[in-house]
């Protein structure tokens, strides 16, 4: 597969992103009983998540497995231990709180594998910014 995978990759961050962000927002607001609050640590997290997401795509790009169902497996146990940390770390220093920032990365560690699993299968199946496929 040429490395012109790039533009997918993107992609792939942005829909990420736009799914886990609203996500955030929901768990946050519920936990911590404000709207703003849940607000507040879904949007810092937009700029954080973003990149270490296109990080994340990059270093599993270089990867090959064979069977398709482990390898998303791994990517979304090893996305969801990054993307966990970045949300307790924020929540913590937006609320001030290390008991509600690890309440919100715990609450998401659920949500978010059964988004990241469904959202990977999505995009398994299309070929955008693909030459060639390789299962």
């Amino acid at each position: 597969m040429k490395d012109s995978s790039r533009k997918r990759h993107i992609a792939k961050a942005i829909t990420w992103r736009i799914v886990g962000t609203i996500d955030t927002i929901v768990l946050s607001w519920i936990i911590s009983g404000n709207p703003f609050t849940g607000l507040k640590i879904g949007f810092a997290e937009v700029a954080t998540k973003m990149i270490l997401y296109y990080l994340h795509e990059r270093i599993w790009f270089k990867i090959y497995f064979k069977n398709s169902n482990k390898r998303h497996i791994l990517k979304t146990i090893t996305w969801r231990v990054v993307g966990t940390l970045d949300t307790m770390i924020l929540a913590w220093l937006i609320t001030g709180s290390p008991i509600t920032g690890f309440k919100i990365g715990v609450a998401e560690v659920l949500t978010k594998m059964l988004l990241y699993f469904l959202h990977e299968k999505v995009w398994h199946k299309t070929d955008f910014g693909l030459e060639k496929r390789m299962n």
